[in-house]
């Protein structure tokens, strides 16, 4: 059974730090794309970043780049999107998403594009 198990979400303040994570089991989670979306009640679930299989290449929605960091731990199976200066137009339930295309090389930018999906965690910015 696949199972994708986020962690890590939270209230925390204006220019606060989240690390949230994504627990893989019952994939080939080494040879796997990953990726982190976000979504919130008035808004579509959106592309936040994306890391490859080896975890040599990444890329961020521009809305989050410099302040996002996406990571992955294959000895681990868990893929870690580190959150800094966090606003509160970062608040959303954040999703990791796997895409089952082993060793493609590539990166996903589209919902469509992901195979596995994981409930969600809520992040919540505010004072």
């Amino acid at each position: 059974q696949v199972q994708l198990v986020e962690s890590g979400g939270g209230l925390v303040q204006p220019g606060g730090s989240l690390r949230l994570s994504c627990a893989a089991s019952g994939l080939a989670f080494t040879s796997y794309a990953m990726g982190w979306f976000r979504q919130t009640p008035v808004k579509e679930r959106e592309f936040v970043a994306a890391i490859s299989w080896s975890g040599s290449s990444t890329d961020y929605a521009d809305s989050v780049k410099a302040r996002f960091t996406i990571s992955r731990d294959n000895a681990k199976k868990t893929t870690y999107l580190q959150m800094d200066s966090l606003k509160p137009e970062d608040t959303a339930v954040y999703y990791c998403a796997a895409n089952a295309s082993p060793y493609s090389g590539r990166l996903y930018y589209t919902r469509d594009e992901y195979h596995y999906w994981g409930q969600g965690t809520q992040v919540t910015v505010s004072s």
